[in-house]
């Protein structure tokens, strides 16, 4: 049965800079071999791995964690090889800005824009306002007798 590859960044609390799992499931037979890969080249160190878990229906899974320091453009594949493939199964992910980063950064720039507008449309409006109020002044003269 050919394996189930995803890969999936998670969240490390205290000092570890962050992680990257392969979530190899439903494989059968158990011999399967899983790699790390950054930028093409095989990763040895800081590499872990779940024991061989037994699914209940004869298949089984493995995780195989990545601890790594997050930079803005490096590639980390999972290289899963097993009987059931043809070649190597490759599952990349792409270090980069996580999604709730990406929406905070969004509305930011959206929030600036919004701040710009709002200064150009109260500077015309002044500027105008101005320019109206340059015309010489007439002044109603009162008469009280």
């Amino acid at each position: 049965v050919k394996p189930i590859v995803k890969v999936t960044p998670t969240k490390v609390m205290g000092t570890h800079p962050g992680m990257v799992v392969c979530h190899v499931t439903g494989f059968y037979p158990s011999t399967i071999e899983v790699k790390w890969l950054k930028n093409g080249e095989e990763v040895t160190s800081d590499v872990t791995s779940t024991e061989l878990l037994q699914n209940g229906d004869w298949t089984y899974q493995v995780h195989v964690f990545l601890e790594l320091t997050l930079k803005s453009g490096d590639t980390y594949t999972c290289r899963v090889e097993h009987s059931s493939l043809d070649g190597p199964l490759k599952i990349s992910w792409e270090a980069g800005m996580s999604e709730s980063k990406r929406n905070k950064l969004i509305t930011g720039i959206g929030g600036l824009m919004l701040g710009v507008i709002f200064v150009v449309v109260g500077l015309i409006v002044y500027l105008r306002n101005k320019k109206g109020n340059n015309s010489p002044k007439c002044s109603p003269v009162l008469d009280f007798k």
